[in-house]
């Protein structure tokens, strides 16, 4: 965000220096060197609730503000004592590599300010390569760390994110993916072990065949059976 009281064009969330002209009821006037002065309206003068202009801005104070609302109409410029977020919900995509702040710590992760209306999260299991068995043991609160976005649900407004996509797999895990392949399906499994039991089944052969097959040879042996019985009468 620049800081700019030239006469080039503002732009939204551009930073402004100026000075108190006026405290009205329901905000101020600021002069910030262009042609007309800019307003602060009462509401964005602080992320509280204010009662009086008064209690925050005086005539001649100096202030840092931010473009909040520019009405090309009225030659208008809104301004706002509250610093904007470095990035609206419409701007975070998944993919995005980012460099955040850890806020805070949880038994399954951390959240990490990225500078959006609310701290993405970092589970346990996005943090490291490695078994993680609690989160303190990678990061702390304070420490900056580089993350990258996994998912972003608006409407819940979440940001899931991750470090360990940002750093490449340990030489051991590499080789045993190239070794061994990757991790066999359900389905592949399945196979193997009918492969492994071998049989009609193993081959693929008709279920039916098969135990026409064995009622067949049954049959032959109880036959065989009975002859001898009779002939050693």
């Amino acid at each position: 965000m620049a800081d700019t009281n030239s006469q080039t064009e503002l732009k939204k969330k551009d930073k402004v220096s100026g000075k108190i002209l006026k405290a009205t009821l329901a905000g101020a006037v600021v002069d910030i060197g262009r042609d007309r002065p800019a307003v602060i309206p009462i509401s964005q003068l602080s992320k509280e609730a204010v009662r009086r202009v008064e209690d925050l801005v005086k005539p001649g104070d100096e202030v840092n503000a931010w473009v909040r609302r520019i009405n090309e109409d009225k030659n208008l410029v809104e301004l706002t004592l509250v610093e904007p977020l470095a990035m609206e919900w419409r701007d975070i995509k998944k993919g995005m590599k980012l460099t955040g702040t850890v806020s805070r710590m949880e038994s399954f992760g951390a959240f990490v300010e990225v500078g959006a209306e609310r701290p993405g999260m970092v589970h346990v299991s996005e943090m490291s390569h490695d078994y993680v068995r609690k989160p303190d043991d990678v990061v702390k609160v304070g420490e900056e760390v580089e993350v990258q976005v996994l998912a972003v649900d608006r409407r819940k407004k979440q940001i899931k994110l991750s470090m360990k996509a940002l750093t490449a797999p340990p030489e051991e895990l590499i080789e045993e993916i190239v070794d061994h392949g990757p991790a066999p399906t359900s389905m592949e499994l399945a196979l193997r072990k009918a492969m492994e039991g071998g049989g009609d089944a193993a081959l693929g052969q008709d279920q039916p065949a098969a135990k026409k097959k064995s009622s067949s040879e049954m049959e032959d042996i109880l036959s065989r059976t009975l002859e001898n019985r009779v002939r050693s009468k």
